[in-house]
């Protein structure tokens, strides 16, 4: 008697496991770091910051294929197969309650963290679709986008400014530093870099180390975010992204672009006491 076919995902399971956890590394580990790096240039002042965000927004149209093909569509992809995975894990940390075994927990819970997250901070800070009628309708009137790339961090830091919003992104960003040092322990165990226990070990010294260092650099990156939206420093910080802009639009390295810079109440707004 023919047996019936296997689902897709267990006919592929070797090829599709080790694609997740290479896009878990390249490029969406990649991405994470540069962007918190990136980020943490907050603390060295808003005009450093401005500067990377306009170095970024250089690349013009060619902005969103970049963002499609290297970060939304891999993201997408680990995701599924991440679910993929979760939805067959029987973990029993009450009967074997080795640090491994826990690890093994965490990497899961803190992917399921770190997927809310993303999908809420694309849609807090820019609202995942920019068509006119999905802003005035849906971003907008639900507290999304509020990022405007030629206020940077005046924009950023005034996102921020709420207690539970910015609580849940120390919770986010450390969720997915977490998942991406583990993650890069379990794919060298997965690609077969490190077989040995002893490998494993001083692996782990490394990984947990680069987690660390990650997790740092990210809280530095939101409480420079947090200080800058905050009295004087984001008066100060609006005046220098204002000045930056006026500069580039008269040198002609920009067009005037209203719709990323940030509206006149929200410069004029009342910033945190």
């Amino acid at each position: 008697m023919d047996r019936p076919p296997q689902p897709f995902l267990v006919r592929h399971e070797f090829a599709i496991r080790r694609l997740h956890s290479l896009s878990g590394l390249v490029p969406i580990g990649a991405y994470m770091v540069v962007h918190l790096v990136t980020n943490a240039g907050i603390l060295n002042g808003a005009g450093t910051y401005q500067k990377s965000v306009y170095l970024i927004h250089s690349l013009g149209r060619l902005l969103p294929v970049v963002e499609w093909t290297f970060i939304f569509i891999p993201i997408i992809f680990h995701t599924v197969v991440g679910l993929a995975i979760i939805a067959g894990m029987v973990p029993d940390t009450r009967n074997y309650p080795y640090f491994a075994n826990r690890r093994y927990v965490w990497q899961r819970w803190t992917g399921l963290i770190a997927m809310a997250f993303i999908a809420y901070h694309v849609f807090h800070m820019h609202g995942w679709f920019h068509f006119e009628a999905w802003a005035e309708h849906v971003s907008g009137p639900y507290g999304g986008a509020k990022f405007r790339p030629y206020n940077a961090a005046s924009t950023a830091g005034l996102a921020l400014q709420n207690p539970w919003i910015l609580a849940f992104y120390v919770v986010g960003v450390l969720a997915c530093v977490y998942h991406l040092a583990n993650g890069l322990w379990t794919m060298g165990i997965t690609w077969g870099i490190w077989t040995s226990e002893a490998a494993m070990r001083r692996a782990l010294w490394v990984c947990g180390a680069f987690g660390l260092l990650l997790a740092a650099v990210g809280m530095g990156s939101l409480y420079g975010m947090w200080q800058v939206g905050r009295n004087e420093a984001l008066q100060q910080a609006i005046e220098i992204e204002d000045r930056m802009y006026q500069h580039r639009i008269d040198s002609g390295e920009l067009q005037p672009s209203d719709h990323k810079r940030s509206q006149p109440e929200t410069n004029a707004g009342n910033p945190a006491e």
